[in-house]
């Protein structure tokens, strides 16, 4: 390996850890369980998990079926929708926050008909799933999909040749076979859901105990009170460690790095 690769590599990392590592310094380690289990504090993590889950869930009801019409089927318009669906990866949170309020806000088209059945979603608890939902759908569609395009379609085809109906196909065969790449998606997911920012904000707002989640907590008291921000932010951190750690050690990412590298079709 050159020895500039190694230099640049480096480079990169330091470059990625160290605003962590100077974040860590500044967190006061002696009074963060204090910092961190005050009422607003201790509103917005309890939303934030119980959200990141129902958002999860909803991923994987909904991004299971997605994925698996990407990656068995061709239609015409197939790239577009993969595109779309794929869209919210590099959409500007707040931008996806703009699209759900104009789809389902009171003014909205969808929004609007909710409204006439008394149902409200913007600016509701229900609005931070969603929002979490939007954002999250594409890590766990795009890891699934690669693990199916992986997996190819031989033990479909064999069970198919048994007597295998589709159903118990898809529960006995395919399900099984992508488990590791659906736990992964389903931990980026909820990774993803737990630092959601911009869309909630934008589509959710604020209210404590009822759409202010963590990330919009921290934001709101970096001015306020820098030390629970701080301590807070570590909290996310060691979240996200987690998850990455457990991601990485179980493979989980190989979907995803399948369908980001090469998938076709």
């Amino acid at each position: 390996m050159p020895g500039w690769v190694v230099a640049v590599a480096v480079l990169g990392a330091t470059f990625v850890v160290v605003p962590v590592g100077v974040l860590a310094t500044r967190a006061d380690w002696e009074h963060l369980p204090a910092l961190v289990t005050g009422p607003a504090a201790l509103d917005a993590l309890g939303l934030s998990l119980w959200t990141a889950v129902a958002s999860t869930l909803a991923c994987v009801v909904v991004g299971v079926p997605l994925a698996l019409v990407l990656a068995r089927t061709w239609f015409p318009g197939h790239a577009a929708l993969r595109a779309v669906v794929l869209l919210p990866l590099v959409l500007p949170p707040v931008v996806s926050g703009l699209a759900l309020l104009a789809t389902l806000g009171r003014r909205g088209p969808v929004g609007g008909l909710l409204e006439d059945l008394g149902i409200g979603v913007a600016f509701t608890t229900t609005a931070v799933v969603v929002a979490h939902t939007y954002v999250s759908l594409p890590f766990l569609v795009l890891s699934v999909e690669g693990a199916l395009r992986v997996a190819g379609t031989r033990g479909e085809l064999a069970a198919a040749t048994l007597g295998a109906s589709p159903n118990r196909t898809f529960w006995v065969v395919t399900l099984p076979a992508i488990g590791p790449a659906l736990a992964g998606g389903a931990l980026l997911a909820f990774a993803r859901s737990l630092g959601e920012f911009g869309a909630t904000l934008t589509f959710a707002g604020s209210l404590q105990g009822v759409t202010r989640t963590l990330p919009i907590e921290i934001y709101l008291l970096r001015e306020t009170d820098p030390d629970a921000a701080v301590a807070l932010s570590m909290v996310l951190v060691l979240a996200a460690l987690v998850v990455v750690a457990v991601v990485h050690s179980a493979g989980g990412t190989r979907g995803l790095r399948t369908a980001l590298g090469g998938s076709r079709g």
